[in-house]
């Protein structure tokens, strides 16, 4: 389904896909792998940051996590270290504050490497909308910006908020909370997730629909998966095939394809036959299935991938950089 890109790049295109980074957008990288390092090229395919870290991520609030002898810290868009690697782990800075992994512990820093909520926690995520989903015990609850626990630990899972609600766990069912930790859509789902462009995907028995944030079924449970709605758009499966409907419910493009990726910047990567392309939001190929690999387009380019390799193609379809890389990310 996810357009035959590595789990590792899924999980970066996640991690910046839908943040809501208020970064300076005058310097635009993005990470690529070369031999087993990782650096940071520009959108003319120049190498800006020399590949030289074990692992990177893509920029969130202009710093970066990167891995370096084994220990994770974060770079800023200069080039230069910004916070030393210390860290077992480090996740992105969403909100002035990035949950890291210190020991056996997780906590959160400030953008100057400071801790600022001290590691305590069995797990932790970004902050959003001013709370962040934490793992004490073995519950999840929510803390806020200051590390209080805003919302109790309680659930089996806990995502992270979206539109003001969050989807949790309560046994072996999924539902909603708002903010202050009240049950706002009653656990009853087999799987849920999260709210975007007001309707989040569920599924019931063993069918996949779609919700509005009261809790009412908008979209009745009908199809064998269903994802989140993207610039008004959104990829169900049926039949076996990919396709997209509409925020009615209504089919906008005919399941046809073998796999799909959301709609951005007015295209949408799908495969045909084996081979990715790009579709307009009428459904019209406007890039013909000709890549191994391909993700949604970024500021102008997509990554793709060709002969083993990943580079960047334009609007047009037309390669701007050559595919040389083991792996890249998006530009941001």
């Amino acid at each position: 389904m996810y357009n035959k890109i590595t789990p590792f790049l899924f999980l970066v295109f996640l991690l910046s896909a839908f943040s809501t980074s208020s970064q300076s957008r005058e310097i635009l990288l993005a990470l690529v792998k070369i031999g087993y390092q990782w650096g940071y090229i520009d959108k003319n395919g120049k190498i800006v940051v020399n590949p030289q870290f074990e692992q990177a991520y893509p920029f969130q609030e202009g710093l970066a996590p990167i891995k370096l002898g084994g220990k994770y810290g974060y770079m800023g868009k200069n080039g230069k270290i910004a916070i030393n690697p210390q860290f077992e782990w480090a996740g992105s800075f969403q909100e002035g504050l990035a949950p890291i992994l210190l020991g056996d512990q997780w906590g959160y820093i400030d953008k100057n490497g400071n801790i600022a909520i001290n590691p305590q926690f069995e797990d932790a995520l970004e902050l959003k909308e001013g709370l962040a989903p934490i793992k004490l015990g073995d519950k999840w609850g929510y803390i806020d910006k200051n590390g209080n626990i805003a919302i109790n630990p309680q659930f089996e899972g806990a995502g992270r908020f979206q539109e003001g609600l969050a989807q949790i766990k309560i046994g072996s069912k999924y539902g909603y909370i708002d903010k202050n930790g009240n049950i706002a859509i009653n656990p009853q789902f087999e799987q849920a997730l999260w709210f975007q462009e007001g309707l989040a995907p569920i599924k019931l028995g063993d069918k996949w629909g779609y919700i509005d944030k009261n809790g009412k079924i908008a979209i009745n449970p009908q199809f064998e998966q269903a994802l989140w709605f993207q610039e008004g758009l959104a990829e169900i499966k049926l039949g076996g095939k990919w396709g997209y409907i509409d925020k009615n419910g209504k089919i906008a493009i005919n399941p046809q394809f073998d796999g799909t990726f959301w709609f951005h910047e007015g295209l949408a990567p799908i495969e045909l036959g084996n081979k990715w392309g790009y579709i307009d939001k009428n459904g019209n190929i406007a890039i013909n299935p000709q890549f191994d690999g391909t993700r949604g387009f970024q500021e102008g380019l997509a990554m793709i991938q060709l002969g083993g390799k990943y580079g960047y193609i334009d609007k047009n379809g037309k390669i701007v950089i050559n595919p040389q890389f083991e792996e890249a990310g998006d530009f941001n």
